[in-house]
């Protein structure tokens, strides 16, 4: 974690609208700092401190407090889908925008059950960005352009059923814990969902850590335990 420099920027006279705090936490230096360029230089708005990956942004949102952060998904260590529900639960008035290269709908949908209040595609113009995190901070949501109407449709359409079986794994992780607790391979998972190994591997880790599970037996029977692996 990395504080910013204009943290220890001068208090805003009196009477002048404090500034909307920022937490940057992207695991590419490059993309990091020219967010720190972009969005410290613009008025009514201060990065206080920066992360380059998911428990950095835990640990800077527990020690600065932001009103918004930036948030990018696949960083190492913790995931930004993860790293927002901690974010969010610990600090409910803090917004997180999601700012990344992923547009598939299971990450989408996680990140918005995770909390996330704003999602926007790499890419998006500086006034996309600003506009969100301005509108996040107020207690808003925003959702790049591309990405509205599937995102409204989703939020107008949701069907009200029962609780979803561990709601801290994406769709796609719980479609492999199903069948992990199946007692399938990951090479047989893999091809029944048209996945790669690797993305199967990935998948059964993130399984591991989310559910606390030691190892695959554990895993398994937690699974099984919650009425997955019966299909």
């Amino acid at each position: 974690m990395t504080e910013s420099p204009s943290a220890s920027r001068t208090p805003p006279d009196a009477g002048t609208p404090a500034p909307i705090r920022l937490v940057l936490a992207d695991d590419h230096e490059v993309m990091r700092d020219g967010l720190v360029a972009l969005l410290d230089a613009l008025p009514g708005l201060e990065v206080v401190a920066t992360a380059a990956n998911g428990r950095e942004a835990i640990l800077a949102c527990r020690e600065a407090r932001p009103d918004v952060v930036v948030m990018d998904i696949q960083m190492p260590e913790v995931d930004g889908i993860e790293a927002t529900r901690q974010v969010v639960a610990a600090a409910p008035a803090t917004a997180v925008v999601i700012l990344t290269m992923n547009e598939d709908d299971d990450t989408i949908m996680s990140a918005l059950r995770a909390g996330a209040r704003g999602y926007l595609l790499k890419g998006s113009s500086a006034a996309e960005v600003q506009q969100a995190i301005r509108a996040a901070a107020a207690g808003g949501m925003v959702f790049g352009a591309s990405l509205a109407a599937r995102i409204a449709d989703f939020l107008s359409g949701r069907p009200s059923t029962p609780d979803v079986v561990f709601p801290q794994l994406s769709d796609r992780e719980r479609a492999v814990l199903d069948q992990l607790a199946a007692g399938r391979s990951n090479a047989d998972i893999a091809r029944s969902l048209f996945l790669s190994e690797k993305t199967v591997r990935n998948a059964v880790s993130a399984v591991y850590g989310k559910l606390h599970a030691a190892d695959r037996a554990e895993a398994i029977i937690k699974a099984r335990d919650a009425g997955l692996g019966r299909g």
